[in-house]
């Protein structure tokens, strides 16, 4: 998954300029896209527009993500280049309308600021009495 050019900047910033890092807060949002939002989005950009859509709050530790290696077969590494989510993550049922979900993003909870995003292997198509999920382990977050 790549970043948004705002979180690229924040990280070139850190590394060479000694700026802090902004304040990520204690969870993450995890986002479900209808398109590539892009690099200058944010975690509005492509959303689902099903009756019932709502991203959903992910801890931002150990009990939301497990630090894993980034290639197949994602084993957990705590000293790994990715992450992945620790359990399962339901978005809430479709109650109307539909959508087909080609993309998610993880972002801030309080700014909408994309900190990863990227292709869904396979589309999710969201219809009435269909609940998008991915289970434990199969949100991988990579760093390249």
């Amino acid at each position: 998954m790549s970043k948004s050019n705002a979180t690229e900047n924040d990280l070139v910033k850190f590394i060479f300029n000694n700026v802090a890092m902004p304040a990520y807060g204690s969870n993450l949002q995890v986002n479900l896209h209808t398109a590539d939002p892009g690099e200058a989005a944010d975690d509005e950009t492509a959303s689902p527009t099903y009756t019932g859509y709502a991203p959903v709050s992910v801890a931002r530790d150990g009990t939301g993500w497990t630090i894993c290696d980034g290639t197949v077969p994602y084993a957990a590494n705590a000293s790994g280049n990715a992450a992945k989510n620790a359990a399962e993550v339901t978005f809430p049922e479709c109650t109307g309308g539909s959508d087909t979900i080609t993309h998610a993003s993880i972002s801030v909870v309080a700014t909408g600021q994309i900190l990863y995003k990227g292709a869904l292997t396979a589309p999710i198509n969201v219809s009435n009495l269909i609940t998008p999920r991915f289970p434990a382990g199969t949100l991988i977050l990579a760093e390249d």
